[in-house]
C-alpha cells in the first residue's frame, strides 16, 4: 500500500490538485515522462479529463513538456516538490509573525464594538483603517440591506478604502444597497463607480453627517475627519451602536434625503450637457453668430489637433432645414397631416415661399411650385424642404415621418413632388 502514496495524495489535495491530477502526477514519478495517453490509460481517467489534470500539472509546475512528438510530460521530483512547500509555508508564516501587530490592533479595535442584545450598545472606532476593516466585514455579514449617507467629499475617500469592492460583494448575494450623495463635478468618477454596485441618488439638500445603516440591526456615524473636526484621517472617529433610537434617526435621515433626491443620470446631465443656448442669425446681422460657430470649430480643432475640418454640406443643410421645419411648425396650426399641409400651404402663400398643392391623399403627396429653395440652388432644394417638411409635422403631430425627395431633373416642368409616409 505503501507505493499508492495515499500521504502525498492528500498532501497534493491539500494544496489544490484534484484526485485523478495526483494519480496522474505519481504515475510519472514512478515511470518517468510518458506521452499523455499512456499517462491516462496508466491512471484510468478517461482521455479528456487526463488532457485536462495535465494542463492543471503543467500550469502548477508539477509537470513539464518534453521532445516533440510525441510529447512527453516529466514530472517535478518529489523532494523538489516537499521543498517547494516547505518554502512557502515558510514564507507565509513569516509573513504573518510580521503582521501580527497589525493584525491584533485591527481585532482590538473591532471586539469591542456591540452586537445586538449587547448591553453596552455603542462603541468608538479610531483610526481610518479600523474603520474600513469594520465597515467591510459589517457588508460581508449584511443580509438584507445597506443604507449609506455620505457628503461628496468623502465619496472618494471610500473608494481609497475598498468599499465599492465590498458593496459590489454583498450587492451580489442580493443585498439592497442604497446611497444618497452630492454629486458634484469633483466626485463624478466614484460616482459611476458606485453607481454600478448600488442604487445611487443625488441629494438636493447638503449631506450634514455621514452615516451607514445595515439590516436596520446596526448603524455606523461618523464623528470626526479630515474634513471635519479631525487634522487627519488617522484622528478619525466612527460611534458603532445598535441603539434603537440611533437606528431609527439614522434611516429616518436617509429616507429623508432620498425622498428629495434625485436620478444620479439625471443629475450627471445636469453637470456635464452644455447649458441650452441660442445662436441666432439674423440677415444682416449675422456677424456675431458666425463668429461664435468658427470659435467653436476652432476650439475642437485645438483640442484634437486637427488642422483642417472638412464639413459635410448635406448635413448642414439639413440641420439648418430642422430647425427651420421647427420655428414654422411653432407659427402654424393643425393636428393631422392634411391640417398641417394647408397651413403650411397658407403660410408659404404669405410669405412668397412658393405655391403647395395637394396632389393625392394617399399616400400624402404635395407639389411645391416656384420653391424658394429651387429657384437660387436646386441642389441645396432638393435636400433642404424634405428636411424642412418632416420636421415640421414631427413637430406639429409628435409622430414621425419620411418624405421623399424631389426628382431634380423634372422640378422645373412640374414642381417639387413630396410623397410623405409616417416612419
Amino acid at each position: 500500500m505503501a507505493r499508492n502514496g495515499n500521504g502525498l495524495v492528500e498532501l497534493l489535495a491539500d494544496h489544490g490538485l484534484s484526485e485523478p491530477a495526483a494519480r496522474i502526477y505519481l504515475v510519472a514519478t514512478r515511470e518517468g515522462p510518458l506521452p499523455a495517453s499512456e499517462l491516462a490509460r496508466a491512471t484510468a481517467v478517461h482521455r479528456v479529463h487526463a488532457y485536462r489534470c495535465i494542463d492543471e500539472l503543467v500550469e502548477k509546475g508539477l509537470l513539464q513538456p518534453v521532445g516533440r512528438r510525441p510529447k512527453r510530460f516529466a514530472p517535478l521530483p518529489v523532494e523538489e516538490l516537499l521543498d517547494r512547500w516547505i518554502h512557502e509555508e515558510a514564507g507565509r508564516l513569516e509573513s504573518l509573525k510580521r503582521g501580527r501587530d497589525r493584525l491584533l490592533e485591527e481585532w482590538r479595535a473591532t471586539t469591542g464594538n456591540p452586537e445586538p442584545g449587547d448591553a453596552r450598545r455603542f462603541s468608538i472606532v479610531e483610526g481610518q483603517s479600523a474603520i474600513w476593516h469594520l465597515l467591510k466585514r459589517r457588508f460581508g455579514a449584511a443580509q438584507k440591506e445597506i443604507l449609506i449617507t455620505v457628503s461628496a467629499f468623502s465619496l472618494p475617500r471610500a473608494v481609497d478604502g475598498g468599499l465599492d469592492r465590498a458593496l459590489a460583494e454583498a450587492r451580489s448575494r442580493n443585498v439592497r444597497v442604497r446611497i444618497v450623495t452630492e454629486v458634484e463635478a469633483s466626485n463624478r468618477v466614484e460616482v459611476r463607480l458606485f453607481s454600478q454596485v448600488a442604487e445611487l441618488r443625488h441629494a438636493r439638500r447638503p449631506v450634514t453627517n455621514r452615516a451607514v445603516l445595515i439590516d436596520r440591526k446596526a448603524a455606523a456615524v461618523f464623528v470626526t475627519g479630515a474634513e471635519g473636526l479631525g487634522p487627519s484621517d488617522e484622528a478619525q472617529l466612527m460611534l458603532w451602536t445598535t441603539d434603537p433610537r440611533f437606528l431609527a434617526l439614522t434611516r429616518a435621515y436617509h429616507q429623508r434625503l432620498w425622498a428629495l433626491s434625485v436620478p444620479v443620470d439625471e443629475r450627471l446631465v445636469e453637470l456635464e450637457a452644455p447649458s441650452r443656448a441660442v445662436l441666432p442669425l439674423r440677415r444682416g446681422e449675422g456677424g456675431e453668430g458666425f463668429a461664435r460657430l468658427q470659435e467653436i470649430t476652432e476650439l475642437g480643432m485645438t483640442a484634437t489637433g486637427v488642422e483642417e475640418l472638412r464639413l459635410d454640406l448635406p448635413e448642414l443643410i439639413e440641420a439648418v432645414a430642422r430647425q427651420l421645419g421647427r420655428q414654422i411648425a411653432d407659427g402654424i396650426g393643425g393636428t393631422t397631416p392634411s391640417e398641417v399641409v394647408k397651413e403650411l400651404a397658407a403660410y408659404y402663400s404669405e410669405r412668397s415661399l412658393g405655391r403647395v398643392d395637394v396632389v393625392k391623399e394617399r399616400p400624402l403627396t404635395l407639389r411645391v411650385r416656384n420653391c424658394f429653395a429651387c429657384r437660387n440652388s436646386p441642389e441645396i432644394g432638393r435636400v433642404l424642404c424634405p428636411s424642412l417638411i418632416s420636421s415640421l409635422l414631427e413637430r406639429r403631430i409628435g409622430d414621425q415621418f419620411d418624405v421623399s425627395k424631389p426628382d431634380p431633373t423634372r422640378h422645373a416642368e412640374r414642381g417639387c413632388i413630396f410623397a410623405i409616409r409616417p416612419s
